[in-house]
């Protein structure tokens, strides 16, 4: 008979395994690989798969294509989206769309021969020369980039070319500096012509430096083709405009700068040059003011704060002698730059011309040898004077060999300043006939005060109101009318 079991089952197990050394190691490396995960999450060294990336990264071609469009709507540089020390605000120029560009791809020189193009252009859109000079100087070290990187590229050496005469051509670069300049530019454009004798830019860009150097019929041969080549290109049309303005052929100028406002309307410059044409070439006042109106109310809209409009303005209502508007504008543009030198010495050639004589001094003075904050009466602000050029030499014979001349007297006698200034005109233009004739009538003003103490010619019979010169928004060889 079986006993039933009772009290505490039995245990059955099979006998223990030894662990193995693996196994552990692979436990503990999966702990330290945790921990080091964990950590680094915490410092922000470890991103997690499932986060938003911060900001898409773009494409450098959609930058480009951006930068085209800002350069199409006239918005190359805006100058309030660079106040310093604010954040950075979304791109919102040409110039920031193609840097921004060229961060992303360093190395593509077609972009940084576009990004040359549009700082030359936008050069001229600037409030003076200082600051015009040093967007050419940024534009030169792009175009170099870009020639650096494609040295066999056609276009990229038109564009150098273009930067080079516009450069070439800025008041504060000096004479011999800018012989060489030209050289350079004529160089370049040759290499880019040689390369592809069928590029508009090349071809333009090569006629705009022919007229610079005179070679009027070349210019033109080289003109024509560009626009026949590209009729849809802005440059080729200016460019045209250009060299039928120098030939004298105003409303052929008109009608090829109109064509060049079509295709980028809101380039003020442009029309700038159509309300010169139509002031200087066609005598037509009422025209060039439309035009330069139109300049102004652009660069109102697109924040450009370019006194050059308002200048323009005040000639023109001074040519027709309407001197009190005249002088509101020219204040206008004095309130954009009150350090603009040029300014003051239009403003200065409006007071002569409305016969204020003693109002005139000052403001030429400013324009021509300085004046500081104290003696600035009107703008309130230390001037640098404008060094002896083609584009202020005016101011120098107006201020020293009319109004001082004319405003002597034997108890208040301004000759001796008067002079020395107009001695330095005569040495500098020694080969231009009518300033050395102005020069005379103004040195024989003292002269006459000096032997019998003979009253002085008026500022007109003297020749104070001859054409002067403007700066211009393009380069020219010789100073615009």
């Amino acid at each position: 008979m079986e006993r039933e079991l009772v009290g505490k089952k039995p245990t059955f197990r099979p006998g223990r395994r030894p662990t193995s050394f693996y196994r552990v190691l692979l436990w503990i490396s999966l702990c330290l690989a945790g921990v080091w995960l964990l950590v680094g999450y915490q410092r922000g060294q470890v991103i997690s798969p499932f986060e938003a990336t911060p900001t898409p990264t773009r494409v450098a071609a959609s930058f480009f294509m951006e930068a085209q469009a800002y350069f199409d709507a006239g918005k190359l540089d805006d100058p309030s989206n660079k106040v310093p020390g604010t954040p950075a605000p979304p791109i919102n120029d040409a110039i920031e769309a193609y840097q921004a560009a060229l961060n992303e791809d360093p190395t593509n020189a077609q972009a940084w021969a576009e990004l040359a193009r549009i700082q030359a252009y936008s050069s001229a859109m600037l409030r003076n020369d200082t600051e015009r000079l040093k967007r050419l100087e940024e534009a030169l070290s792009s175009a170099d980039k870009g020639a650096a990187l494609a040295p066999d590229d056609s276009t990229i050496h038109a564009v150098r070319a273009f930067v080079l005469d516009w450069y070439a051509y800025n008041p504060l670069v000096p004479a011999s500096r800018s012989q060489e300049l030209l050289v350079e530019a004529e160089r370049e454009a040759s290499r880019a012509y040689q390369l592809d004798p069928q590029n508009a830019l090349a071809l333009a860009y090569y006629a705009e430096i022919l007229v610079d150097q005179s070679k009027w019929a070349q210019a033109e041969k080289y003109a024509v083709q560009a626009v026949t080549q590209n009729p849809n290109l802005m440059d080729t049309h200016r460019v045209y405009a250009y060299v039928l303005e120098t030939l004298g052929r105003y409303n052929s100028a008109i009608e090829q700068y109109l064509k060049a406002a079509e295709i980028t309307p809101n380039l003020t410059f442009l029309y700038i040059r159509i309300g010169q044409n139509f002031r200087e070439g066609i005598k037509n006042g009422d025209r060039a003011l439309e035009y330069f109106d139109r300049a102004a109310k652009i660069n109102s809209q697109l924040g450009i704060q370019n006194p050059l409009p308002y200048i323009e303005i005040a000639k023109t209502y001074t040519q027709i002698g309407e001197f009190f508007i005249a002088s509101v504008n020219a204040q206008k543009a004095l309130d954009f730059d009150p350090t603009n030198a040029h300014t003051y010495g239009q403003l200065g050639i409006i007071f002569i011309r409305a016969r204020n004589y003693e109002g005139a001094m000052p403001l030429l003075r400013c324009a021509t040898k300085g004046c500081t904050a104290e003696q600035n009466e009107m703008g309130k602000v230390a001037v640098d004077g404008l060094p002896l050029t083609s584009l202020s030499v005016a101011y120098y014979y107006v201020e020293y060999g009319t109004v001082l001349a004319f405003l002597s007297r034997a108890d208040e006698n301004y000759c001796p300043e008067a002079v020395e200034v107009l001695n330095q005109v005569r040495s500098a233009y020694t080969s231009d006939p009518i300033l050395t004739g102005i020069v005379d009538d103004s040195l024989g003003i003292c002269r006459r005060l000096a032997d019998s103490g003979a009253p002085p010619v008026t500022p007109t019979q003297a020749g104070a109101e001859t054409a002067l010169p403007t700066p211009t928004p393009t380069p020219t060889p010789t100073p615009a009318p």
